[in-house]
């Protein structure tokens, strides 16, 4: 009984999950923060392809 608490104690496979969740938790609250920087670089990058691309027809 002692062992396999130990054993449980010690598994760490886990570990990985936590670490992702955070990883995303962290990506989101930066969307969060700085979306409206992120949708005008987006919509200044759409609005030069669509300015190189009449250029060339």
């Amino acid at each position: 009984m002692i062992n396999a608490i130990k054993k449980f104690w010690k598994d760490e496979s886990g570990m990985g999950v936590v670490e992702v969740v955070l990883i995303l938790i962290v990506i989101v609250g930066l969307v969060v923060i700085f979306n409206d920087e992120i949708t005008k670089i987006i919509t200044d990058i759409f609005e030069a392809v669509e300015d190189k691309t009449a250029q060339l027809y």
